[in-house]
């Protein structure tokens, strides 16, 4: 059976050599049709070489000159350059397991519009990370996880052997549609690094669309490659937090709840133990 063309969306910031990896293992896939580069901001010698990269091949396209957008936005640029229909959302230090597009695209044909496939997202050890089984996400979730005990996520639960409805998975490493993201608008410009995910997969369920967990396929994130400083992306977790609730708030006492809760969980973040 023949399957949708896919365009891979890779939002590069200051990612160094694990950028190659993931863009060798993409072109390898012979699903992938196209390669858009997200370049958020890369030093003068990787510029070069996706430079190189992109001249070499014909379905590579680079996209740059916009600045560091964030990562919500850089993927909103790359859907707009997309020839689609399918889309694969990755990031640039994640290697795509072989295989795994396939498994993807078979649980989106079983959906209707708008959909999010995720797929699993192991480490070096094979352990999967934490993030692509997700609850909801709610005020004492968020609270308790950012004062270290994890009410949220569920790596730690046994891990399904088929496709799953879920109510969130990880923006790192998901499956969608052109037509998907024009129904939900592409992600929040508002979220700067983080939450993004989590509020796409909310405004997709609450559209009456589906949001699913394959296990069947799964990518390698080597994670933290970016030399952004840490404290650069606690702030940004804690800004995208506090969007998010805001945005979806609801009634005065949520509100106030909200607001007398986010300083607590931004302190928490530079106080649990690392």
């Amino acid at each position: 059976m023949t399957r949708p063309a896919i365009s891979a969306i890779v939002v590069s910031y200051n990612t160094g050599g694990r950028l190659r990896e993931c863009l060798y293992a993409l072109c390898a896939n012979p699903g992938i049709s196209e390669i858009l580069i997200v370049d958020n901001g890369n030093p003068e010698t990787d510029q070069a070489w996706i430079a190189r990269f992109a001249r070499d091949r014909d379905t590579v396209r680079v996209l740059t000159g916009h600045g560091n957008v964030g990562f919500g936005a850089g993927v909103n640029l790359g859907v707009q350059a997309a020839r689609g229909p399918h889309l694969l959302i990755i990031n640039p230090d994640a290697v795509l397991r072989y295989g795994s597009l396939e498994a993807l695209q078979e649980t989106a044909s079983h959906t209707g519009t708008p959909w999010i496939v995720g797929g699993k997202i192991f480490d070096l050890f094979g352990r999967e990370e934490r993030g692509p089984r997700r609850r909801e996400l709610t005020l004492f979730r968020a609270a308790t996880s950012v004062l270290g005990v994890n009410t949220w996520t569920l790596e730690a639960k046994p891990a399904p052997s088929n496709p799953i409805e879920m109510p969130v998975i990880s923006g790192a490493f998901f499956l969608t549609d052109l037509d998907s993201m024009a129904v939900l608008n592409g992600f929040d410009d508002a979220y700067f690094l983080h939450v993004e995910d989590v509020d796409l997969c909310r405004r997709c369920r609450v559209l009456g669309g589906e949001v699913w967990y394959d296990p069947r396929a799964g990518a390698l994130h080597y994670g933290s490659t970016s030399d952004a400083p840490s404290g650069f992306v606690e702030r940004h977790k804690a800004d995208g937090l506090a969007h998010y609730f805001r945005k979806f708030a609801e009634g005065p006492f949520h509100r106030l709840m909200i607001e007398l809760a986010l300083p607590l969980m931004h302190l928490g973040r530079y106080l649990r133990p690392r």
